[in-house]
C-alpha cells in the first residue's frame, strides 16, 4: 500500500466502515456510506429497473432487431480483443487496467475506482483509488471475494477528484448508476466485467485446496471458454483441468451465495463497454455500449488487435442440462449426474461440438437466467416479482419455464 504521508499515492485505500448486514447482499460498499439507506434505491437484488436505467445510460433500450441484445444488452458493436503486447500480470493480456492507464496519462480523469492485491492475501480484492498511471499495474490479475468498491466513492470526491474512472462487476455498476446523479462528479467513465459467479476469499482457498496439493503455488486461475480450467504456478508449470473434472460435488452447498446465484446481470449491461471472455474464443470479448465506450476502446489505439467474434455449436442441450441439475440439487450446487468413466471423454469432445464463441456467451446468460428464477421460487417467492426482469422471463421461455402468478408485475 503506498504510504498515506504522500500527498499524491499512486494507489491508495481510505479507512473504511463496516457494512450494515443485510440479506441478499455482495457488500457493493453503499451500506459503508454515511447514508446507509441508499442501499434500498440502489440494490440490484431489490427492485431493479434495466429499461429505465438502459435508457438512462445507454439513451435507448434493447432493440429488438439486435437479436443478441436480449442476452448482452445494448451494445454498438462487439469485438475479439488482445492487446498485441500482453500486460505482465495482467489476468488476460491488460485491455481493462491498459484503458485505466491511458484514463490517468491523458487527464480524462483525476483517479480510477477499482481492486488491487490485498497485502495480506494474493487472492483477496482490495478496494482503491488510483491516482497515477503506474499505479495501475498494482490492479492487473483476478481476485475473488466480495470488495466494497463503491465505499470509494465519498472518499474519492473528498480528496478533490472530480474526474473518475470505475471498473468493477455488475451489482457495483447497477448500484454506481442508481446513485450517480447526485454523487457530484463531473465526469464517471463506466468500465465492466463480466461476472456470474463470486464467493468469499475464504471459500475459494478451499476450491484452491481441492485443485492441488500445493495450493499456494498456484499465481494463476482462469475459467476459459474452451470448458478447462488453467493454473499456472510458482515454478512456471502450467495445468489445465476439464470443467467436467472439477471437484465441484466437493464443495459446501454455499460456496456460491444466493446472491450470485440469482444475478441478473451476468454482462454488466450498464457499463460503458464491458470487457470479458465469454465470447472470446480464447481473446477477450468486448462489448462497446455507447459512445464514452467508443472512447475508452480508443484509447488503445494501435495497441491492440480486433477481430469479428465467432460462433459455433449448439446451447440447447447444454442448457437443458444445466437446468436438470439446478432442479435436481434442492438448493445446493448443481450436481451432475454423469458417470466417471464419461467425464473425461467429454471433457475431451466439449472444446469441439459443444457452444463455442457467442454461443458460449449465449450459453452461460440462458444458464444464469435459469438458475436466477429456480432458486428464487425455492428460496425467496416473494422476491421474485420485483427481482427478475423482463429480458430474463425472455430468456427461460424456450425452455418451458413461464412466470406463475404473482411472479410477474
Amino acid at each position: 500500500m503506498a504510504d498515506l504521508a504522500d500527498p499524491v499515492p499512486a494507489v491508495w485505500t481510505p479507512p473504511l466502515a463496516e457494512p450494515v448486514a443485510r440479506e441478499l447482499c455482495t457488500d457493493c460498499g453503499v451500506s459503508r456510506s454515511s447514508d446507509p439507506k441508499q442501499c434500498g434505491q440502489a440494490c440490484q437484488f431489490i427492485k431493479p429497473d434495466y429499461p429505465a436505467m438502459e435508457l438512462r445510460v445507454h439513451g435507448r433500450v434493447r432493440d429488438p432487431a439486435k437479436p443478441d441484445e436480449a442476452f448482452f444488452g445494448p451494445f454498438r458493436r462487439m469485438v475479439r480483443a488482445a492487446m498485441k503486447q500482453p500486460r505482465q500480470g495482467a489476468q488476460w493480456t491488460g485491455i481493462t487496467t491498459t484503458i485505466g492507464q491511458r484514463l490517468l496519462e491523458t487527464g480524462a480523469v483525476d483517479a480510477v475506482l477499482t481492486m488491487a492485491q490485498d497485502p495480506d492475501d494474493k487472492w483477496k480484492p482490495r478496494p482503491v483509488i488510483v491516482t497515477k498511471a503506474e499505479g495501475m499495474k498494482a490492479c492487473r490479475g483476478m481476485r475473488m471475494g466480495y470488495a466494497p468498491l463503491l465505499s470509494l466513492l465519498e472518499p474519492a470526491r473528498e480528496a478533490g477528484h472530480k474526474r473518475i474512472a470505475v471498473i468493477g462487476i455488475p451489482c457495483q455498476i447497477y448500484a454506481l448508476r442508481q446513485l450517480e446523479e447526485k454523487l457530484g462528479f463531473e465526469k464517471i467513465y463506466v468500465i465492466g466485467t463480466p461476472c456470474s459467479d463470486n464467493t468469499t476469499t475464504a471459500s475459494f482457498h478451499q476450491f484452491l485446496d481441492l485443485l492441488s496439493d500445493k495450493p499456494d503455488s498456484i499465481t494463476y486461475l482462469e475459467f476459459r471458454a474452451d470448458y478447462h480450467v488453467e493454473l499456472r504456478f510458482d515454478d512456471g508449470k502450467v495445468k489445465e483441468i476439464p470443467f467436467l473434472l472439477l471437484p465441484i460435488s466437493k464443495l459446501p452447498a454455499d460456496f456460491f451465495p444466493m446472491t450470485c446465484r440469482t444475478c441478473v446481470d451476468y454482462t454488466n449491461t450498464l457499463a460503458d463497454i464491458t470487457v470479458g471472455y465469454m465470447g472470446g474464443e480464447g481473446e477477450q470479448w468486448l462489448l462497446v455500449r455507447n459512445a464514452r465506450g467508443e472512447q475508452l476502446l480508443n484509447l488503445l489505439g494501435d495497441e491492440v488487435k480486433l477481430s469479428e467474434p465467432g460462433s459455433a455449436g449448439k446451447r440447447m442441450a447444454p442448457v437443458k442440462g444445466f437446468m436438470k441439475n439446478v432442479e435436481l440439487a434442492a438448493g445446493g450446487l448443481p450436481v451432475r449426474g454423469m458417470p466417471n468413466w464419461l467425464r473425461p471423454l467429454m471433457g475431451w469432445l466439449m472444446p469441439k461440438v459443444g457452444p463455442r464463441g457467442l454461443e458460449f456467451a449465449r450459453t452461460r446468460v440462458e444458464m444464469k437466467a435459469i438458475e436466477t428464477v429456480l432458486h428464487l421460487r425455492r428460496q425467496y417467492p416473494q422476491r421474485i416479482k420485483n427481482m427478475v426482469p423482463a429480458h430474463v422471463w425472455a430468456l427461460v421461455k424456450p425452455y418451458g419455464i413461464e412466470p406463475q402468478d404473482g411472479e410477474r408485475k
